[in-house]
């Protein structure tokens, strides 16, 4: 009786298992345009873009996480897709306050939005 509730357990964890590689398989590669901000002022400040490079340094430096404000006002939050996860501030950090393209795997759950960065770079300065 005990070997077969731990077989079912074994079963239904490769199944489970299983199921996550093929949602994670499913997720497209999307682009996403915008500014690398610190998710402090993304919330509370209202801004539409960084107030400036030092001020989005300053903060990501004191502990704020860094996240990508795309153009049309949605707020994407690094994240990484590794096991254990790590902070995605020391990737963002040369970018922030600029705008970027980045581009990666984007996940939603309640109304959040997350990526996984594949590739990222800093937009040309438009004058």
């Amino acid at each position: 009786m005990k070997f077969t509730a731990l077989a079912s357990k074994a079963v239904l964890l490769v199944l489970l298992a299983a199921a996550v590689c093929v949602s994670a398989a499913d997720t497209p590669t999307v682009t996403v345009k915008g500014y690398v901000l610190d998710s402090a002022c993304a919330f509370t400040k209202g801004l539409s873009k960084p107030i400036s490079k030092q001020c989005a340094t300053s903060c990501a430096n004191a502990g704020s996480q860094l996240v990508i404000l795309a153009d049309d006002g949605t707020i994407y939050w690094p994240i990484a897709d590794t096991t254990p996860s790590s902070g995605q501030n020391p990737r963002l950090l040369p970018f922030a306050g600029d705008k970027v393209t980045a581009s990666g795997k984007v996940y939603q759950r309640g109304g959040s939005k997350a990526i996984v960065i594949e590739k990222i770079e800093a937009q040309p300065s438009q004058k």
